[in-house]
């Protein structure tokens, strides 16, 4: 064959190859950023809907507070309080992945203390130890004890609840639990999968390894050994994994090429 010939039959096949690769890497560029809009639109439900309430909350603070005298410390934790629905408005505004969705719940789980210090002081009770919010609902606010509980066919765990909580499982009636949407059916949070993982990191990161958190875990199973974040890590492996297999696609790609490549040159010497 003639050099000219061969040289320019290899150039078609080497353009033709790197169409196929880039345009392969678009295909998987736009998967993955609609995936991870997918995540982000999922993620900030729940976080939109807390942040709602909390404002609630707030309206309801006020009349709590109509009529008392807000000496230093009581206007301290009310402005506190405030800031945070604010802030928490602020940050689901700006947010950008579905990652930052724990800084919305981090600054919502600081506001619902400062709440519960305002009741307190109003009431003319201490003020209240600060613990994890409640575990079967966040946005119920700081636990006041841990009780024992067990979802269905599951193992027995000490768990924060709120006091509503802890009263309806010490009868033995079920908890309010925090659901979200997944599919076609509502499950609860910490069965939502990796998209809801930052929504529970932001109420409960500043309590990773925590004694009242022992045994926690949130994630495909409710409860398990290690901590709570071993369930949140689990799906961050899912993750990597299918941004494993997407490369792993590109390379079947290239190895595919090349192999069509040689099929070409052996038919050329044949």
């Amino acid at each position: 064959m003639d050099p000219l010939i061969l040289f320019g039959v290899i150039a078609v096949v080497v353009v033709v190859g790197l169409i196929f690769m880039r345009r392969h890497q678009k295909q998987l560029e736009t998967q993955k950023k609609l995936e991870l809009e997918g995540q982000l639109a999922t993620a900030k439900v729940p976080a939109e809907e807390d942040v709602t309430k909390f404002g609630e909350e707030l309206m309801l603070l006020d009349a709590d507070v109509a009529g008392h005298p807000l000496d230093e410390a009581m206007n301290q934790d009310y402005s506190r309080a405030l800031d945070a629905y604010d802030n928490a408005k602020k940050s689901l505004a700006a947010v950008t992945k579905p990652e930052e969705i724990r800084n919305v719940t981090e600054i919502l789980e600081d506001g619902r203390y400062a709440v519960a210090c305002v009741k307190a002081r109003v009431e003319g009770r201490p003020l209240p130890v600060k613990r994890p919010p409640c575990f079967f609902n966040p946005a119920h606010g700081p636990s006041t004890e841990n009780v024992d509980w067990a979802p269905p066919g599951g193992t027995v765990r000490s768990v924060p609840a709120c006091a509503a909580d802890a009263e309806r499982v010490k009868v033995g009636a079920d908890p309010n639990i925090r659901t979200v949407q997944v599919g076609s059916q509502r499950v609860p949070y910490w069965d939502g999968g990796p998209a809801y993982a930052p929504y529970a990191q932001g109420y409960y990161n500043s309590w990773r390894g925590s004694d009242m958190l022992t045994g926690m875990m949130l994630g495909g199973m409710l409860f398990g050994g290690g901590d709570m974040f071993g369930g949140i890590g689990a799906g961050m492996g899912e993750m990597f994994e299918g941004i494993g297999d997407g490369i792993g696609d590109v390379g079947e790609g290239i190895g595919d090429m090349f192999g069509g490549i040689g099929d070409m040159f052996g038919g050329l010497f044949d």
